[in-house]
């Protein structure tokens, strides 16, 4: 096999970039697109002709396709993903995996039974940004992290598919649980319906990770300003990521803070404060999505495990309704039991 052969199921809102990123690899081959809007198929065929469409992806089990990319509504992605899992074809599913863990955990066997590539579109997994600040975390040179803060907002889309669920957040959860490799402990998420009823325009989400790692998480469709930020801080230097920012996305502060060893009187409690430079690291900019691309294929042919498999969706998905459980109770704070894989 030169080439697997790729059927794409979605042509709408991030289907097309799929197309374009696989059809531009050499060891892949878009032979198929699948949606049920005719329009989109019309758009798909004007720019690449020689791929065949069609309203129902079940024609793809009779063309030799080796794979599928699913980029359909998530509220479909469980029954799409099993039906072609079982068809024998490695599956690219967008995130979220599916809505339930139940369900990702069934898609999980199955590609472990029939040994299938099952991989989910983290792709912020393969941004050299968020692959440069784990490296950093991971090289001790922030110290001991004490928390991290994240913010996402923007006059954005709504997604009436997606109605009740704290899923804004997902983004930002899984980048969390990648960059600190570990599983938060118990979650509090509060958020509210401002605009459509039953669908959560702005959330917040606070997380606690072992070794009394916090973490807060801030969404909104419903904000003047876009922002993407990510802040760090350690027990030695702070970081923080601007995704928005065209160059520099990544600063280094070396800013810190030290209480003294003892005091007597509250005249000696004086903090020992430090600030010195801001460093930006080099970025190799790749477009994390065809890298993400490459990876899926790359993953096909040596039989290897994505880098985004199944469990690293399953994790998310868990979170996802751990956080949902806080925002339907209030507020409360949610633990989450993880079974075999342990407590979130």
């Amino acid at each position: 096999m030169k080439q697997v052969r790729i059927g794409v199921i979605g042509a709408g809102y991030w289907g097309p970039n799929l197309i374009r990123n696989f059809a531009s690899l050499e060891t892949s081959e878009v032979v198929a697109v699948a949606d049920r809007r005719d329009d989109r198929l019309q758009h798909i065929k004007k720019n690449y002709p020689e791929i065949h469409t069609t309203n129902d992806y079940r024609e793809f089990f009779e063309m030799g396709i080796d794979a599928v990319v699913i980029a359909t509504p998530p509220a479909t992605h469980y029954a799409i993903a099993k039906d072609c899992m079982e068809h024998g074809l490695h599956a690219f599913v967008e995130k979220p995996l599916t809505l339930k863990s139940e369900h990702a955990q069934e898609l999980i066997d199955l590609a472990e039974d029939r040994d299938l590539r099952l991989m989910v579109g983290h792709i912020f997994e393969y941004n050299a940004a968020v692959r440069k600040i784990k490296e950093i975390i991971q090289s001790g040179e922030l110290g001991e992290i004490y928390y991290i803060s994240a913010v996402r907002v923007n006059l954005g889309l709504y997604q009436p598919n997606l109605k009740g669920r704290c899923d804004r957040t997902r983004r930002n959860r899984a980048i969390l649980l990648s960059l600190l490799d570990q599983e938060a402990q118990a979650s509090t998420a509060q958020g509210g319906d401002r605009v459509f009823k039953g669908i959560h325009d702005i959330a917040y989400l606070h997380l606690v990770f072992p070794n009394k790692v916090l973490a807060h998480v801030h969404v909104s469709w419903l904000d003047p300003n876009k922002e993407r930020r990510l802040t760090i801080v350690g027990s030695k230097k702070m970081l923080v990521y601007d995704d928005i920012e065209p160059m520099d996305k990544i600063k280094i502060y070396d800013k810190g803070v030290e209480a003294p060893p003892y005091t007597d009187t509250y005249a000696d409690f004086q903090c020992s404060y430090r600030y010195g430079d801001i460093t930006t690291p080099r970025l190799e900019l790749v477009e994390p999505m065809k890298a993400e691309c490459q990876h899926f294929i790359d993953c096909i042919f040596r039989g290897k495990t994505p880098q985004s498999d199944g469990v690293v969706g399953l994790k998310v998905v868990r979170l996802l309704e751990v956080a949902d459980r806080s925002l339907q109770n209030g507020g409360i704070k949610e633990r989450a039991e993880y079974g075999s894989m342990g407590a979130l």
